[in-house]
């Protein structure tokens, strides 16, 4: 992370001409919705905060990139809610590697899970993974947690299927292929590679029971049950009973309070703009912000929600 000298804080207050500072998006793999979301934002900041100049980056996605921003290396990061919250509260996996730093600026989507498989495979419920082969996520990614949590709330583990850690597009490529039997994605809908892999073959989304739905929440608070609308992919002639979490915007509460402030309000200010990237920036709302941010917000994002006379929750304060 590039941190932002008080000159270069105090020209953004006032709005004095300075050399655009570079700020570093960390997203996800090119099949998902980070990454065009990811780009999405950084175009929003490029026209629409002075002085700054935003990238989008590759990577393996939620555990990978909150370890970015404890880091320095990445400015801002997409990240699952549950993967932030066990970050910031140094539970699951982070219980060594606590993350207290992390800040949000806003929820932007919620993230469905998707377990799919080619149609004639058998796998009609999650109970039907056992002893196949299944994509998990990418190594580090927040459908890896995703599917973990929600396998073993279901008394499935890892050791029951024969776990493939692949990205979105290498999943796609091998349920195509018939390399694995299914897959998990963690990401909002719809989603390329879904989408391209329904083009060439009959696929089959495998539903949650509201059971199975409930177990998970036990686990995990941060789930959601969601639907996925029929229509979504090709050949879904129903809708799908599922799981969700939502996505949070992370960023270091050493980020310039001016900086984060007025990224929160041009995220708002000009939503229209991601919507036209990709349709999950419907749900980029002040209320799903409110509703579903587990970690406190950063200083100057919680301006911009007071300046406009939002009832921010007390969790949500810093």
């Amino acid at each position: 992370m590039k941190r932002l000298s008080i000159a270069l804080a105090a020209a953004l207050a006032i709005g004095t001409a300075a050399q655009a500072e570079e700020l570093s998006i960390a997203t996800g793999g090119t099949g998902g919705v980070y990454f065009p979301y990811g780009g999405g934002l950084a175009e929003v900041i490029n026209r629409h905060v002075d002085g700054f100049t935003a990238t989008a980056e590759v990577t393996g996605a939620s555990v990978e990139n909150v370890r970015l921003i404890t880091t320095f290396d990445s400015d801002m990061a997409l990240a699952l809610a549950d993967t932030v919250y066990a970050a910031f509260t140094g539970t699951g996996q982070f219980s060594e590697t606590p993350m207290p730093h992390l800040r949000a600026l806003v929820s932007i989507y919620p993230n469905a899970v998707h377990i799919v498989t080619l149609q004639g495979s058998g796998i009609e419920s999650i109970e039907d993974l056992r002893g196949k082969r299944v994509s998990v996520g990418a190594p580090g990614s927040g459908t890896e947690v995703s599917a973990r949590t929600l396998l073993e709330a279901n008394g499935i583990t890892f050791d029951d299927i024969t776990p493939q850690r692949l990205n979105f597009n290498e999943t796609a490529d091998a349920l195509r292929d018939g390399d694995i039997d299914a897959g998990f994605w963690s990401v909002g809908p719809p989603t390329s590679s879904i989408m391209n892999l329904a083009a060439t073959r009959s696929i089959a989304i495998v539903p949650i029971s509201p059971e199975e739905i409930a177990r998970a929440i036990e686990v995990e608070p941060t789930f959601a049950p969601y639907t996925l609308r029929a229509g979504t992919y090709d050949g879904m002639a129903e809708p799908v009973l599922t799981i969700s979490t939502p996505n949070v915007l992370v960023v270091h509460d050493e980020m310039d309070e001016d900086l984060a402030h007025a990224i929160t309000k041009a995220i708002f200010d000009h939503v229209g703009e991601l919507i036209a990237i990709h349709p999950a920036a419907n749900d980029t709302t002040v209320q799903f912000t409110l509703d579903s941010t587990p970690i406190p917000l950063h200083p100057g994002s919680l301006r911009y929600f007071e300046e406009i006379g939002a009832e921010v929750p007390a969790s949500m304060r810093p």
